[in-house]
């Protein structure tokens, strides 16, 4: 999870947690970059506007190293309007969340980008 609010941060790793997932935390776009080269990830929801990077730019940078096949990145934002739809998918996302999270957007998510997950 790449999220620079810490109250959005937490919502979400208490949901995916009851789904069963393990959460990993980068608060900005440089961390996340960073943390690509020494761990694995089955998925990233990456928060679009956070400051040092933002998340296109880390999706961009992320590309550079891991294929998306390899690994969905999921943009999360408040802003819905189709212009970041766009920008998200060229810098390499998969999915598109809005905020406010929510459980049944998280399972959906999961249930579409983890063949081998088991979301209930």
């Amino acid at each position: 999870m790449v999220e620079d609010n810490f109250i959005n941060f937490k919502l979400a790793k208490k949901i995916l947690e009851r789904l069963g997932m393990e959460v990993d935390h980068a608060a900005n776009g440089e961390a996340a970059v960073e943390r690509m080269g020494k761990e694995d990830y089955d998925i990233v929801f990456m928060d679009l506007q956070m400051p040092v990077m933002d998340g296109f730019e880390a999706t961009t940078e992320i590309r550079k190293q891991i294929a998306p096949e390899k690994l969905p990145i999921v943009a999360l934002t408040a802003n819905v309007m189709e212009e970041n739809r766009n920008r998200c998918e060229v810098a390499g996302m998969q999915a598109f969340m809005n905020k406010p999270l929510k459980s049944s957007d998280f399972v959906n998510i999961l249930r579409q980008h983890l063949q081998e997950a088991t979301v209930t």
